[in-house]
């Protein structure tokens, strides 16, 4: 699939601050552009990026309803009612239950969490979990990563005496559910500065407020910090603000102190004793915790993350384990099926979208396989899979920058249900139903899709020298972590390298081991996938490459190397 390469063009204004970046810090005119890059000035903003602070946070009472949702926590803990935390079963839910679950249960022991399960209840708030919080006797419901939609429930729930603080981060619909507090920085009626945080991230705000109300020792609620790390890293939200203030934060305390649920997963990950990054969190732990959800149940990802207990943790975390092997099983056979469905359409090449559907498919691992052949297909993607009765249910995987969301907005009438946002989305409908949808759903993306929205890209930092990638701007580039989306890891783009003596297809040929040169300076590095490239080098032409400056550590000795992400061949 080729490739568009979009390198980073500086306004007149970042370029005057690169160069007086350059010059205040004494760093290399690249690391002046990087920086200038991310809306830094001045040498004392760039110090102050480098160096996020918790002070820096917005007062959680910025956010419409807090003092409704503190006032009604307050009484519900002081007259000792019963209070459920219930949340999604994806990651970002679940690490939103364990955080409010983990501080709730300092403040009363009468408490008790609910996660729905996927294939029964279904995303959100479910009548079935009201059912049980009524049962329960539980009073007080604070439900996290989900609710925002959930009209027709809080009626149900407030018919039973069972109040709600909702804390979900979706995009809200035109009525907002009538609960005690609506917690949600993207509500019209919302002012709260920040736009971006992560559902988890909006309990943790509840958490703060709390806190403040109660006069509490803030160290204690920032010791749940690496849970909401997690979540903002798995749910691929913005890393700008202040989601890059507590991802840098719950990173430092994962590596300096993890919980034993969090150490136990992180054993089974293969990452115990390492610096843990956001990559790791992305492609380690969170497919571990999701996994629970997807193939049993989200409560047991829950049940690890809240334990003290060394030996049922290190339990926890093997069944959690076993679950993503299952998961991977499931999610391999998924996309191969539907990558054959789709080779055998005759107009699949000619289409602006991808849906497609199998009653056999595992629910689980729909939005996976999603993800999968979007990367395939490069366009808007939706799989589906059998729900209840005649109902079809499954997920959505957007491109670049197209509003999927919206696409599915204009298809609404077909839809018994749907929510998310620009990038992901879920969406049920009436089995007949499926045909139309295709049509309007197709004919909404090709009038909308923008060419530049149709390839995928790769948008270079910089374009530099060999000799620029040294030990000095590598540590500035640690300085600028965690990356993620809206503070994405540096790019660079070196032209016309050449071979330099032991550049080979290694892994049978599936990979690319590099040693080129630039004639003056030689660096090693890596491309997977793109072993079929070494003729062209050993043959003495060159190339032009894009790739991650990063550490390799072998046989005791660490080097720095290039982490080709696309190289494209010169004649």
């Amino acid at each position: 699939m080729n490739i568009h390469w979009n390198i980073k063009q500086l306004t007149p204004e970042e370029q005057t601050a690169a160069e007086r970046l350059s010059a205040e810090l004494e760093i290399s005119p690249v690391a002046g552009r990087i920086l200038a890059g991310r809306g830094l000035r001045t040498a004392a903003e760039a110090r102050a990026y480098i160096r996020p602070s918790l002070d820096s946070l917005h007062d959680p009472f910025l956010m419409r309803d807090m003092t409704a949702a503190v006032d009604r926590l307050c009484r519900a803990i002081d007259n000792h009612e019963r209070i459920m935390v219930y949340g999604d079963y994806d990651v970002d839910g679940t690490t939103a239950v364990a955080l409010m679950y983990s501080f709730l249960r300092t403040q009363t022991d009468n408490l008790l969490y609910y996660i729905p399960d996927r294939y029964t209840e279904g995303y959100g708030i479910s009548t079935k979990g009201i059912d049980t919080a009524k049962e329960k006797g539980c009073t007080l419901v604070i439900a996290l990563d989900c609710g925002i939609k959930a009209v027709d429930k809080m009626d149900y729930a407030n018919s039973l005496g069972v109040d709600f603080i909702i804390c979900d981060h979706h995009t809200p619909g035109e009525v907002i559910p009538k609960a005690v507090a609506v917690l949600n920085m993207k509500r019209a009626d919302c002012l709260y500065p920040y736009k971006e945080l992560s559902g988890c991230g909006v309990g943790f705000k509840l958490v703060q407020a709390y806190a403040q109300r109660r006069g509490l020792d803030m160290t204690e609620v920032y010791r749940l910090l690496p849970l909401l790390a997690m979540s903002i890293a798995s749910d691929i939200v913005p890393l700008t603000g202040e989601n890059r203030v507590l991802a840098f934060y719950g990173l430092r305390a994962l590596n300096a102190s993890p919980s034993v649920g969090l150490q136990a997963i992180m054993r089974v990950a293969g990452i115990e004793g390492k610096t843990v990054n956001m990559t790791d969190l992305v492609y380690k732990i969170g497919p571990r915790i999701n996994a629970a959800g997807r193939i049993k149940s989200g409560a047991e990802a829950v049940r690890l993350l809240i334990t003290d207990d060394a030996d049922a943790a290190d339990r926890f975390a093997q069944d959690i384990d076993s679950y993503n092997q299952n998961r991977r099983d499931f999610d391999s056979k998924t996309t191969d099926e539907a990558l054959a469905q789709l080779e055998k359409d005759p107009m699949n090449t000619h289409k602006f979208t991808t849906v497609v559907f199998s009653p056999e498919w595992h629910k689980g691992v729909v939005g996976i396989a999603a993800s999968r052949l979007t990367e395939t297909y490069y366009r808007p993607t939706i799989v589906l899979t059998a729900g209840e009765d005649d109902i079809i249910s499954g997920s959505a995987r957007s491109v670049s920058d197209f509003d999927i969301y919206t696409a599915i907005d204009s298809c609404r009438d077909l839809l018994t249900n749907f929510g998310g946002h620009k990038f992901a989305a879920g969406l049920s409908m009436h089995k007949a139903d499926l045909p139309e949808f295709k049509r309007r759903f197709e004919e909404y993306v090709a009038a909308h899709i923008k060419p530049e929205q149709q390839v995928p890209t790769l948008d270079v930092e910089a374009e530099v020298e060999l000799s620029d990638m040294n030990w000095k701007m590598y540590k500035i580039l640690q300085c600028l972590e965690p990356f993620g989306p809206g503070n994405e890891r540096p790019l660079f783009l070196c032209r016309h390298l050449i071979n330099n003596r032991n550049t080979r297809s290694v892994s049978d040929g599936k990979h690319l081991h590099l040693d080129l040169t630039d004639r003056i300076v030689a660096m090693d590095g890596i491309a997977f996938g793109q072993g079929e490239k070494a003729s062209h080098l050993q043959n003495g032409r060159s190339v032009d490459i894009c790739f991650y400056l990063e550490e390799n550590s072998f046989h005791g000795r660490t080097t720095l190397q290039m982490n080709a992400q696309d190289i494209k061949l010169n004649e």
